[in-house]
């Protein structure tokens, strides 16, 4: 088994509902994201997918969320932007990314500050 892991950065606005009051009041953070992919096999070129394809898809993912009050963005209309939820937006966009290439996410972290974060791992 193999993994890879690319971090990268984020700056966004929210708002959370039915939480500590402190964090029902719109605050921003700067968030940090850490991207874990497996697979069990390398490619021709000896790699489970190159890192530039990787963070590639990555920053597509992140200019969907970078500098916007997440409230606002369909993916969340439904839910809190919370970081479990902003982990689970970022595993999922990446998987469908990643659908044909083989690699698959093991992981997502979403750290909110340098001290609290939220971990998705996707089941299967």
């Amino acid at each position: 088994m193999f993994e890879l892991k690319v971090t990268t950065h984020f700056a966004a606005a929210h708002q959370l509902k039915m939480v500590a009051e402190k964090c029902e009041n719109m605050h921003g953070h700067n968030w940090k994201v850490e991207v874990v992919v497996a697979g069990n096999r390398l490619n021709e070129a000896g790699v489970l997918i190159d890192f530039g394809e990787l963070k590639a898809h990555v920053a597509g993912i992140m200019s969907q969320l970078d500098h916007k009050y997440l409230n606002d963005l369909d993916m969340f209309r439904d839910g809190n932007p919370s970081s479990e939820n902003i982990a689970v937006f970022v595993a999922d966009t990446l998987a469908e990314k990643l659908r044909e290439t083989g690699p698959r996410v093991r992981r997502v972290t979403a750290w909110e500050s340098e001290d609290a974060c939220a971990t998705y791992i996707p089941e299967g």
